[in-house]
């Protein structure tokens, strides 16, 4: 390889380099990582600036030449870095983009990800470090140990696939974002408890731990899981954990909870892949997945490989119960115990049938404690209002009153501090306080309270707290922040996304009264709690009747963007692009038929229509009860989409079907305004066909007066002879 093929491999590696800073420079959305990526590129391209200025400076006989040679030879540290550079720069759609709504770039990364990112550039760097300082017997070394990994690396991605095809779930994700709003110190009373002790110690011991909602029950199982990952040392004893999500039912059957088991006992513990290794060749090429009984089997002898496991799922109660799924996970869960040392633990609210389920179990009620409340007040302080910051007395007057009144609900102290966030003075502090609820009713009050601070806020803001709580609320399954932004950023009318419209997270957070959380690792946007969902789903009918309607609005209006009137993708290479590449586009092309379905009469499908016309339809295509597309929009009385249809070039008076014509249809069905379009529009009002002869006969028969009305003033012909029933009268 002569210099000038060394520096070509370097102007590559660069030119890819400043592709992937200006994503991260532009991104939205992104975590701290984004920096600190961002940083070391910059120290990278640094770095490889100087080593092209030494190369082309070089005497290409010298030893040290041969060595750089070997830096930027195929399969070397230079190559390496190039490719994972293309990758990352697939991923992101770099230099790939045609449209306004595509500056709009989101975060697309995962943290392990990042994390290989940020070794790969450390390496490189060093190596170009030892480059510079033209000792090629120690760069000869350090390539060669560099390069040695590779075989482990290509062992590492085989390894990561196989945990990405069994499971897509990422628990520990979301095990990290609880434990991160931990406040430090509470939970101790939970670990300290002799029945944890026990589970801990015991032989294929269970531990059921139930609670009220809002005690905190998730808290205390990622704090279990959180002192188990941390003291265990022995590499035989292994910990899985599944969140249950009431958002996510449709996703945690019985098979996708035990796949997600099985990814993280052998996660990062190669030797134990052998049964997912196995799994993976009986389906993969069939295109199928692993049933219940595979999957159970394949966990049996990976288990039986260890001493211990310990198992723990949150939140069974949001676990789907409709098809045997609870029930069923614990059997699979009970029956791995007879065989091994599985010890498992559970939380759940108090339900009778879950309750029944561990009725021979050890158990544990979580409660929020007082010191744990005090300890959680005391850490917000400084997000409280300045009068509570600069008086020690104000501060424990709000803790001794919100532990007072939350009686082992740990969300609802939460909810009380948040009541303080819009006082200003030691008085209204004081009279915030006193007017704290208790008891059965006191969650709801405190719903209440922060739907009226939501309200009392500026128009603005109030319309848009309203908008970010449907949409978490009606979701059908968790939204991330990119998709939410993106979604509020769809105007109805407009056939591309605007950039510039585009919300930012904490805005969006900020207006909701603490009703609404963003997962840092994860990036998912979501309520604060379980009840806040039930609280919002029993008065949405007063307080945004309209939500199913303007979501489905705002679906539509995105599939009907330009950026997709070409079509589907032809290849999978392609839809993944372009999903990447339009975050929302996952979810609106998924969802829109369910949050359309019941505000269909309000819909009518007018974006649809609009869609599969920009997509080829032909709109005069005959077939079918009604005949076309123009008789079943009459008959349905949806007038948009007649006028839609007509503008498209419908014939008018094509007849056909049961209706006979499109005037026909609409008279049956009493659709005056539909009736009145037609007319407008040249529709034959004499024309006969359908079953009761002509549309007057039509609408006769259906007693619509005002329809009848219409027809005669437009010349119907009121004896006319014809159909079941022979005229009109």
């Amino acid at each position: 390889m002569d210099p000038l093929s060394v520096t070509a491999s370097i102007i590559a590696v660069l030119q890819l380099s400043a592709k992937v800073l200006e994503y991260l420079n532009n991104v939205k959305d992104a975590p701290k990582d984004r920096t600190q990526c961002a940083v070391e590129m910059l120290n990278l391209c640094s770095l490889l600036y100087k080593l092209r200025d030494h190369v082309e400076q070089s005497d290409p006989t010298q030893p040290w030449c041969f060595a750089i040679h070997d830096l930027a030879a195929k399969n070397g540290p230079l190559d390496q870095f190039k490719r994972a550079l293309e990758t990352l720069q697939t991923k992101i759609g770099a230099g790939n983009r045609s449209n306004k709504a595509s500056e709009a770039l989101m975060w697309k990364f995962k943290k392990e990800e990042i994390s290989s990112t940020l070794g790969r550039i450390e390496r490189l760097k060093s190596l170009i470090e030892l480059a510079l300082q033209m000792d090629h017997f120690k760069l000869s070394r350090a390539i060669k140990d560099d390069i040695t990994p590779v075989r482990v690396h290509v062992d590492d991605t085989e390894h990561r696939n196989l945990l990405e095809w069994i499971s897509p779930t990422e628990y520990p994700t979301q095990q990290s974002d609880i434990i991160k709003i931990r406040q430090e110190g509470t939970g101790k009373w939970f670990l300290d408890a002799p029945e944890v002790a026990e589970w801990r110690s015991d032989t294929k011991a269970t531990l059921f731990c139930p609670g009220i909602p809002g005690a905190g029950k998730t808290m205390v199982a990622a704090i279990a899981i959180d002192s188990l990952l941390k003291s265990i040392e022995d590499t035989s004893v292994r910990v899985a954990y599944v969140y249950c999500n009431y958002k996510d039912q449709k996703e945690q059957d019985v098979t996708s909870i035990l796949a997600a088991i099985l990814k993280q006992l052998v996660q990062g513990r190669p030797p134990l892949t052998e049964p997912l290794t196995r799994l993976h060749k009986q389906h993969t090429d069939k295109g199928t997945r692993p049933s219940a009984d595979e999957l159970s089997i394949a966990l049996q002898s990976v288990i039986l490989d260890l001493s211990t496991v310990y198992i723990v799922i949150d939140a069974l109660d949001e676990c789907r119960n409709n098809d045997g799924t609870r029930r069923g996970l614990l059997a699979r869960i009970r029956d791995l115990q007879s065989k091994a040392d599985v010890r498992f633990l559970a939380t759940s609210r108090f339900l009778p049938d879950i309750v029944d389920e561990f009725k021979d179990s050890r158990r544990l009620e979580v409660r929020a404690s007082d010191e744990d409340v005090r300890r959680f007040v005391a850490g917000q302080v400084h997000r409280l209002p300045n009068c509570i910051q600069r008086k020690h007395e104000l501060q424990m007057l709000v803790q001794d009153k919100i532990a007072e009144s939350v009686n082992g609900m740990f969300l609802l102290a939460r909810l009380h501090t948040d009541s303080l966030l819009d006082k200003r003075t030691p008085k209204e502090i004081k009279a915030t306080l006193t007017r704290l609820s208790k008891g059965s009713a006191a969650l709801d009050d405190a719903y209440e309270d922060a739907i009226r601070r939501i309200e009392g806020q500026l128009a603005g803001d109030f319309d848009r707290a309203k908008n970010v709580l449907s949409w978490i609320t009606y979701a059908q399954r968790p939204l991330t922040t990119a998709e939410i932004c993106c979604a509020l950023a769809v105007e109805i009318g407009e056939e591309e996304l605007d950039p510039e419209n585009l919300p930012d997270v904490e805005d969006l957070v900020s207006v909701c009264a603490g009703l609404v959380v963003v997962d840092e690792e994860s990036r998912v946007v979501r309520l604060v709690h379980y009840t806040t969902q039930e609280y919002l789903e029993r008065i949405r009918e007063t307080w945004n009747p309209r939500a199913q309607l303007e979501i489905a609005s705002t679906c539509l209006t995105y599939l009907s963007f330009n950026d997709f009137k070409y079509g589907s993708c032809s290849t999978d290479a392609e839809l993944e692009e372009q999903l990447q590449q339009n975050v929302f586009l996952d979810y609106a092309a998924r969802y829109w038929g369910l949050h359309a379905l019941p505000v269909e009469d309000d819909v009518g499908h007018q974006t649809v229509v609009q869609i599969l016309l920009g997509k080829g339809a032909e709109v005069n295509t005959q077939g079918g009860d009604y005949g076309n597309a123009l008789q079943a929009a009459s008959s349905e009385g949806h007038e948009a989409v007649v006028k839609v249809l007509l503008e498209k070039g419908a014939e008018i008076n094509t007849q056909g079907g049961r209706c006979g014509n499109a005037l026909y249809a609409a008279s049956r069905r009493g659709h005056e305004a539909v009736v009145k379009v037609l007319l407008e529009k040249g529709a034959k009002v004499k024309a006969q066909g359908g079953y009761y002869g002509n549309a007057l006969q039509a609408a006769s028969q259906g007693g619509h007066e005002a329809v009848v009305k219409v027809l005669l003033g437009k010349g119907a012909e009121i004896n006319t002879q014809g159909g079941e029933f022979g005229n009109a009268l």
